[in-house]
């Protein structure tokens, strides 16, 4: 698969934060968002639907099989997946570093 061009949404974003430590459900995957935010972000299922639907296409997650007549669709991230989150997660990290440094900066400037 090709490098990442475009930065993530937040849901892309929380939705691969939620699997990356494993396997999850669409359902596990909104709830976990929500707890992991604060409650600053809700994935609606119609997002959550469409988000992990570009997903699958992308590669970046597989849909586990149904087991014993499961109805909930579990997810897991795809090393590629990985590879874009944690791409992802640099990027944000680096833009947060960047913009305390001017900050802190600027502050002592005016101390």
């Amino acid at each position: 698969m090709g490098k990442q061009s475009e930065p993530l949404t937040e849901s892309y974003f929380y939705i691969l934060l939620c699997l990356y430590g494993g396997e999850n459900h669409g359902y596990g995957i909104m709830q976990m968002t929500e707890q992991l935010s604060g409650g600053k972000v809700k994935i609606g299922s119609g997002t959550m639907y469409g988000a992990t639907s570009n997903m699958l296409k992308k590669g970046w997650i597989v849909e586990r099989p149904e087991i014993g007549g499961e109805r909930r669709r579990m997810y897991r991230m795809t090393d590629e997946g990985r590879r874009v989150f944690l791409e992802e997660y640099r990027r944000i990290s680096e833009l947060s570093e960047k913009a305390r440094q001017v900050i802190e900066s600027v502050d002592n400037a005016k101390s």
